[in-house]
Formats: structure tokens, C-alpha cells, sequence
């Protein structure tokens, strides 16, 4: 098994398709055997799904993401556990335990400036082409 978490100096990042980093954790018998860091060479919204796939990912962990996205991920086979903050390690060790606290409605919608998909980020910024309604917040 394979877990994704979208990540920023050790915290889980809140806006999947902003993500500049993963860090991919190697799970094997239920335990973390190895992570790495990998960036995403500025991979935006559509493109992460794809990225996620070639590093074989079968589970992401993130912050806001939008339906787009959502969409993707599912076609892809990768399981989503969103609306994630705080440590990205205690994220991924959570999960495995069976504790780990989501958002299965979690979305993230490109509706206007002022419109905010987690602590600190607002959605109305043109970053990697975020803006506007491609619908992979």
C-alpha cells in the first residue's frame, strides 16, 4: 500500500491542487517501512491524479480538494480521505490505526473571491491556473 499526503514543512498542505510536494509513504503488514518527499514539478489540478498514479498511490490524504479532483482520483483508483490538517507523519499513522478524523464530504468550490478551502489558503489566488472554476481546488 501506498499513501500520498499532500505536504509543507511536515504538515499535511491545505489545497490539493496547489500541492508542490507529496510525501509517499511505503506502508507494508500495517506500518510505515519508508517515505519519501517527491515534488510535483508544478503539476496543477488535473495533471496530480495522473502523478499520483505513476508513483503506484492507492490512498491520498489532503486538505481541501475540489470535485474535479475528486473525480480524477476516483478514476484513478486512489482513495480519498480529505479536509486533513496538522502533521502529515501523525495523518498517515492515524490512518493505519483506524483513528484518523476526515471529511468524506469534503470540497472545495471555485465560487468568488473571498471564499476561502482552508486555514490560510484563499481560493480566489491564480496559482498554478487555480483560478477560475476548473474544479480541482
Amino acid at each position: 500500500m501506498k499513501v500520498a499526503v499532500t505536504y509543507e514543512n511536515g504538515n499535511v498542505f491545505p489545497h490539493f491542487g496547489h500541492t508542490e510536494q507529496f510525501k509517499v509513504y511505503e506502508v507494508e503488514d500495517g506500518k510505515v517501512a519508508g517515505a519519501q518527499v517527491v515534488d510535483t514539478n508544478g503539476s496543477g489540478h488535473g495533471a496530480l491524479a495522473g502523478f499520483l498514479s505513476a508513483y503506484k498511490v492507492d490512498t491520498l490524504i489532503c486538505g481541501g480538494i475540489g470535485a474535479g479532483a475528486q473525480m480524477a482520483l476516483a478514476e484513478a483508483g486512489i482513495r480519498l480521505y480529505g479536509g486533513v490538517s496538522g502533521s502529515a507523519d501523525e495523518a498517515v499513522d492515524k490512518l493505519l490505526a483506524g483513528n484518523l478524523t476526515y471529511d468524506p464530504d469534503v470540497h472545495c468550490d471555485h465560487h468568488g473571491e473571498g471564499h476561502h478551502c482552508g486555514e490560510g489558503h484563499h481560493c480566489g489566488e491564480d496559482k498554478h491556473g487555480c483560478a477560475g472554476n476548473e474544479g480541482g481546488c
